[in-house]
């Protein structure tokens, strides 16, 4: 036996009681992914990827992972997630299934296909569970080495905890002695979010203990084709620490030997808890019974050589031979666990299958029921009839044959008696399962943004003018010595306090864990605040400039944004994300992709001020909050005079809500931002000639303007012109969609809405290249004078 098996004193007894428990716990993990297989092939379920051939290296796994630890995986970790007791065959088959109440589905609740996996951080109400009495797993994404930024994070939180003083941790961290564990297929390890991810743990010494499932294969695509020299674990062989450099522990071994496999764990945890240090275990010579998915075979692209190796390589095959040669059990021992764990695994999907569809047959008969009643007193009763029986033969039906059926019928009764009653019904229908698609895109505690109150920066009469960037600064300074738990962290912002000193002298005073620079690597940017503010840190990630958002936009729109959706609210992270754009010169630094980011990060709130005062009121409203934001400074605002508050970190900023800067009578002004001192210089120059213009400060585009005080201001003034400086179509038309769909302001209007955005090209550079990519004053005098001119030419007559 292996040391490490032998660390605590037991009986014999005892130790073959545990290795067979490991072996049952794989056998089950294995039956599930066949029977899961043979679920989808007979149409079942949709979609199959499981777990199996990784089975015992999850064991091992397992056996190392303590209460408070967090896991950050790959879609293949079943085993694991049974071995810690944090799934049931019934709730396996019903992520499979896609069943919709978390009771069943605690995964996701139908949300997301299975083999990805969650443990509950909170609550039905929102509130943080204690995370240090519980094993846990943050919810997993497809996105191939998606998972990576976040281990960062969550690794980053156990540093901080035991290194930063005056923060409570209670629920959090036991000082810091936490870990968190990847795992990540082998060919993913080509993925750039890997090698930044490996980089920047080395780099801060985080406690990370990452495993790299081997099998050979990335889908079809051999690993000759991934990796140089086809292994992951030789080309990283430069992190390996020594006595003079700081690195990785590197640790190699195979897949099927059980108990080096529990050994080499029980190491890699030893020194990622104690010493903090991040260990990367290459678990090679793995095997994939099934292949990569149930869309297709193996053997298709696998020879008979590797197909013959795998049957004898297969690591539960390789633990059942350990198992019988170490006389810790005899054949006909293993092959009664195997038969119970068969009809286990049977009576788990069948139980699984039933909670599933009762409900779903339950509304079918209500609906049945309804349309043979209707029939009977309808001019269309042999159509309603035939609606009837066809949904009532459906043996298993669907949610979408229950609706479809009702909405079909809907048609037949338009005057009739029963109109009413079947258009109540799918009303009804609709607002019981729409929110179990639907529901927490965002916070639905009492703690989100929308629950915040207006509170006003107070001056006084001697309240002085300074460099806006000050009111920034001071105002973090206060989150800093409100919040022991806040920290912020990027590009440039610690040693010299930000590119325009936004935090300036904050690392001296709160140290360079609380207020660190961090290598040009965006994504792991991102990554460590999510981690972090799952681990109940409050993190502000610094990305430098807006256009370089674009290299995390895949972590905060695949991972972050989709966080409280897919756990149904049992996962959040309430990460603020700080940038800087707009108006600047040059292509690089000057974008304003607003509508790429709008619609692709929904679940994180946009916030646009358009100084740096609003911008500190949106940080006060948002640590108080536990919703994840991005905020976008004005890149050209820094150096602008703004009047210093009195009340620094406690003056808040209402998210949703706009601001009437300038009330008009006869056009609606829609802007943010920078190019809202343009709006307002030219509205000045428009009210010579007599055209009173209402200037609105859209403030927040994520939610946007829930009072509908947009369509409000036209009502009065009848006209609109949203002002932006993204490309056409950008966010100007994500802001026209609101006004007129969701407001309903084309009722009031008596001129044609129009938008006035930038150039379709990059800005370019220089002064020059500002004025003729971006909407300049003239652009904006001229848009509104043409819109005035059309509805009144005698009093407007044409410039052009």
């Amino acid at each position: 036996m292996t040391e490490a098996l032998n660390k605590v004193e037991i009986t014999f007894d005892d130790f073959k009681k545990e290795v067979l428990n490991d072996y049952k716990t794989a056998i089950i993990s294995r039956e599930c992914s066949l029977l899961g297989r043979r679920e989808v092939l007979t149409g079942k379920a949709k979609f199959g990827i499981f777990g199996d051939g990784k089975e015992v290296p999850q064991l091992a796994l397992a056996k190392a992972f303590k209460n408070g630890d967090f896991r950050s995986g790959y879609y293949r970790d079943q085993t694991f997630m049974m071995a810690i007791g944090a799934m049931t065959i019934e709730q396996f088959f019903a992520g499979l299934y896609g069943h919709t109440d978390l009771n069943f589905d605690p995964m996701s609740a139908g949300r997301q296909m299975g083999g990805h996996f969650a443990t509950h951080s909170l609550d039905e109400n929102g509130n943080w569970n204690n995370l240090t009495q519980q094993k846990n797993s943050s919810a997993d994404i497809s996105p191939t080495a998606g998972q990576m930024p976040r281990l960062l994070g969550l690794a980053q939180a156990s540093k901080i905890y035991r290194n930063v003083t005056g923060i409570n941790q209670t629920n959090f961290s036991e000082n810091g002695n936490e870990v968190a564990w990847g795992t990540i297929g082998n060919a993913s390890t080509s993925e750039g979010l890997f090698f930044e991810t490996i980089n920047a743990a080395g780099v801060l010494q985080v406690p990370m203990v990452m495993s790299v499932w081997d099998d050979e294969y990335g889908i079809s695509v051999h690993a000759r084709y991934q990796t140089t020299k086809e292994n992951i674990s030789e080309i990283l062989k430069g992190f390996q620490r020594d006595n003079e450099n700081n690195g990785y522990e590197i640790l190699r071994v195979k897949g099927w030997d059980y108990p080096a496999l529990v050994e080499t764990y029980q190491k890699a945890g030893e020194i990622a808890r104690e010493q903090h240090v991040p260990v990367l275990i290459h678990v090679q010579e793995l095997t994939q019974p099934q292949g990569h998915s149930t869309s297709g075979s193996h053997e298709r692209y696998k020879n008979a050589e590797r197909l013959a190796w795998e049957t004898e390589f297969d690591c539960v095959a390789q633990m059942r031979n350990w198992l019988i040669e170490n006389n810790l059990a005899s054949t006909e021992e293993l092959s009664e666990i195997e038969e119970q764990s068969k009809k286990d695994v049977l009576e788990g999907k069948k139980a699984a299958w039933n909670a599933f569809v009762q409900p779903l047959k339950e509304e079918q008969q209500e609906l049945v029921a309804l349309l043979n009643e209707c029939a009977s007193s309808s001019s269309n009763k042999v159509f309603i009839e035939k609606y009837a029986s066809e949904l009532a033969s459906i043996k298993e039906p669907i949610r979408k044959d229950i609706l479809t059926t009702a909405r079909k019928v809907l048609r037949l009764v338009i005057n009739e008696p029963c109109q009413a009653k079947i258009a109540t019904w799918i009303a009804s229908y609709k607002s019981k399962i729409q929110p179990k698609f639907s529901s927490h895109l965002f916070s639905q505690s009492d703690k989100n943004v929308l629950n915040s109150k207006n509170v006003a920066p107070i001056y006084t009469d001697d309240s002085e003018e300074v460099d806006a960037r000050l009111v920034l600064r001071d105002n973090f300074d206060a989150i800093f010595t409100k919040y022991p738990e806040a920290l912020i962290f990027g590009e440039d912002s610690g040693n010299i306090g930000d590119v325009n000193q936004g935090l300036e002298g904050l690392q001296e005073k709160y140290g360079e864990l609380r207020v660190a620079d961090a290598g040009i690597r965006e994504a792991t940017i991102l990554g460590q605040g999510i981690g972090m503010a799952m681990r109940g840190l409050r993190p502000i990630a610094e990305i430098q400039y807006l256009d370089y958002l674009l290299y995390a936009i895949q972590i905060m729109s695949d991972d972050l944004a989709t966080l409280q959706y897919r756990t149904h609210g049992r996962q959040k992270a309430p990460l603020i994300i700080r940038t800087r754009g707009h108006r600047l010169e040059g292509v690089w630094h000057s974008g304003s992709p607003m509508g790429m980011i709008i619609n692709a990060i929904r679940g994180i709130h946009v916030l646009v001020p358009r100084n740096m005062t609003k911008a500190a009121g949106f940080y006060n409203t948002l640590m108080e909050a536990d919703e994840p934001a991005l905020i976008v400074e004005c890149l050209n605002g820094y150096r602008l005079k703004e009047k210093m508050p009195r009340n620094l970190g406690e003056f808040k900023t209402p998210i949703g809500v706009v601001e009437t800067l300038k009330e008009g009578k006869d056009i609606t002004l829609v802007s943010y931002g920078s190019t809202l001192r343009l709006v307002e210089q030219a509205a000045k120059e428009l009210l010579e000639v007599g055209i009173d213009c209402e200037i609105i400060d859209v403030q927040s585009l994520l939610p946007f303007d829930i009072h509908h005080d947009i369509a409000k201001s036209i009502a009065k003034t009848n006209r609109l012109l949203v002002i932006d400086e993204d490309v056409p179509g950008g966010a100007s038309a994500f802001i026209l969609q609101q006004i007129i769909d969701e407001q309903n302001g084309y009722q009031f209007l008596d001129s044609k809405p129009e938008t006035l955005a930038s150039q379709p090209h990059r800005p370019a550079y220089g002064t020059d290249g500002d004025y003729f990519s971006k909407p300049s004053i003239e652009d904006i005098y001229e848009k509104v004078y043409a819109i005035m001119n059309e509805a009144n030419p005698s009093l407007y007559p044409d410039l052009f």
